[in-house]
């Protein structure tokens, strides 16, 4: 029997799945909904089957073939023992599953699964080293509590300021006005949001906190600066584990670089490969395995 190996990146958002031979031949990518198994592993699997199916029609493959596939899974949420135990206990109809966190994956695509480590900062943010098989994981505990150096952290550090201005505490910026004018300057619709607001939430300021740095808002600055000074942080811990090759990922991580110090940016790398080819890299593997 030929078998298929399939890599899968699971997030909040998508479940992207990629097909290839064994011959490596690319035969097939496509990309459905939530995978993060903390929302639930029906759903997660679902997600998953709906990504394979797709992308395994497109070299006229059915569901026929996925007992010849072996699967790697790089999934947010699996880093929970007991979420990660209840979803390889699910019924399935693949020759083999493979499962470790989202994060592992990336590391492992983006040195191709060589010693190294990769920082992922983007509405949370998290640090991973894998050394000889073993991971080295710094932060991305969720947010409020975790997630420095994030656009999350980021947006919530803002909010405050933007009521310590607000109440003529901290002085008024372009960047305070903008997050007023988003409320229709209404304190109380800010507090009432609050109540529900998810990280992306927090996160969607992130680009005009960007965007506004450059055009000198001095409030702009001072959070990037506490950004990457938490970016820094969490390097420089990596750094201290063994890591000398650190690729920096994520909407925050690919443009807090020029705000990181020249002595951290010498352990920056570009990532080789995605966190999907991680996923292939871990099919057919058990050793991969998190738990």
């Amino acid at each position: 029997m030929s078998y298929l190996y399939v890599g899968i990146d699971g997030g909040g958002t998508s479940c992207r799945a990629r097909i290839r031979n064994a011959q490596g031949d690319l035969l097939g990518e496509a990309k459905s909904g939530s995978a993060n198994i903390l929302l639930g592993i029906e759903v997660a699997m679902d997600s998953i089957i709906t990504a394979i199916t797709q992308a395994a029609a497109q070299s006229k493959l059915s569901q026929n073939d996925f007992a010849t596939m072996h699967v790697g899974l790089a999934l947010a949420g699996a880093e929970q023992k007991s979420a990660w135990h209840k979803f390889m206990q699910l019924k399935h109809p693949f020759a083999s599953m493979t499962l470790n966190t989202d994060a592992y994956g990336a590391c492992l695509g983006a040195h191709k699964g060589k010693n190294g480590a990769i920082m992922i900062a983007g509405t949370g943010s998290c640090g991973i080293y894998i050394q000889d098989g073993q991971q080295h994981v710094v932060g991305g505990r969720e947010f409020p509590i975790s997630d420095q150096g994030g656009g999350a952290i980021m947006g919530l550090h803002l909010i405050q300021n933007t009521l310590l201005a607000s109440d003529g505490i901290k002085p008024m910026t372009a960047l305070t006005e903008h997050v007023l004018a988003h409320f229709n300057h209404d304190i109380d619709s800010i507090v009432d949001w609050s109540k529900t607001a998810r990280p992306c939430d927090y996160g969607q300021f992130s680009p005009t906190i960007f965007a506004l740095a450059l055009k000198g808002d001095d409030l702009a600055i001072e959070l990037l600066q506490q950004t990457a000074s938490d970016i820094e942080m969490f390097l420089t811990a990596l750094n201290k584990k063994g890591a000398t090759q650190i690729a920096l990922m994520g909407s925050i991580g690919e443009r807090i670089v020029e705000w990181l110090s020249p002595s951290i940016r010498q352990y920056l790398v570009q990532p080789q490969c995605d966190a999907i080819e991680g996923g292939i890299m871990m099919a057919g593997k058990a050793e991969h395995n998190l738990f």
